[in-house]
């Protein structure tokens, strides 16, 4: 048996590339713990300052493994509540995970595809790229990736795309906000490499924990504590060795030495 999750690295590039091609890269209870597993080891793990999430063959993930659908489908509904926790474990590891992520999408994105894609810090398409929240035509929902999807596209977009488990392609992906930027298929891993450069050029503090401050900005109504709590990081990140040498390499006219 094939090893569902590659984990390629590239110096501080590290590509996770679901590996179940001749599935279009479903989800089962292997592959998801795999992914988390990953995931979770990153965050441990410093030499990684970017991470792409890509898909191996033709498609980049088509939800769920029908034959996993088969098994939950027969088992009680604790056993549901669990597997739908671990899936959940695994969205929430990747939303949170304080790194820099770019979702290469290709090909097909359905069900937890979508959730994968909606959860990564930028995304990036083909033009032939396919995406669909097809749940409830099996009297289900997306119910474990909605916070992601709803945060991406917005509750007006997805109240339609929810209930009526409608296709939809690359450029309307684009138009409700679950793609940044889509390209020819042959400009694709292009496009991916721009992005990675751009972050490699970034601090790597502030390039990974741009999403928190997004998050907590986002989440904070009291206008006063967000003053404070933004005044305060940024005089701390002025004054760490990162924000020091960043100001003092645009001072000087030079890269900063994590450009190498």
């Amino acid at each position: 048996m094939s090893n569902p999750l590659l984990n390629l690295r590239d110096g501080p590039v590290a590509r996770l590339r679901l590996n179940r091609p001749e599935l279009h890269n479903a989800f089962d209870a292997v592959l998801i713990a795999a992914l988390t597993g990953a995931l979770e080891a990153i965050v441990n793990d410093d030499s990684v300052r970017v991470v792409v999430l890509e898909g191996e063959g033709a498609s980049f993930s088509a939800g769920a493994d029908l034959n996993w659908m088969r098994g939950m489908a027969a088992a009680s509904e604790a056993e549901n509540r669990a597997d739908a926790l671990a899936l959940a474990r695994l969205m929430r590891a990747l939303d949170e995970l304080p790194r820099p992520t770019i979702a290469r999408v290709h090909g097909a994105a359905f069900g937890g595809g979508v959730g994968l894609v909606a959860c990564c810090d930028i995304a990036i398409g083909s033009t032939e790229a396919k995406f669909g929240l097809t749940e409830s035509r099996l009297g289900l929902l997306p119910a474990v990736i909605s916070p992601y999807v709803i945060e991406a596209i917005g509750a007006r977009q997805a109240r339609r795309w929810f209930a009526t488990a409608e296709m939809f392609d690359a450029a309307t992906a684009l138009q409700v906000g679950l793609l940044h930027q889509v390209v020819p298929a042959d400009d694709l891993d292009a496009a991916v490499q721009r992005q990675v450069d751009l972050l490699l050029n970034a601090g790597p503090v502030a390039a990974s924990s741009a999403k928190a401050l997004v998050r907590r900005v986002a989440g904070q109504h009291d206008r006063d504590r967000l003053d404070a709590d933004n005044a305060a990081l940024i005089a701390r990140l002025r004054v760490s060795d990162e924000g020091q040498e960043g100001l003092g390499a645009f001072l000087d006219k030079r890269k900063p030495r994590w450009c190498g």
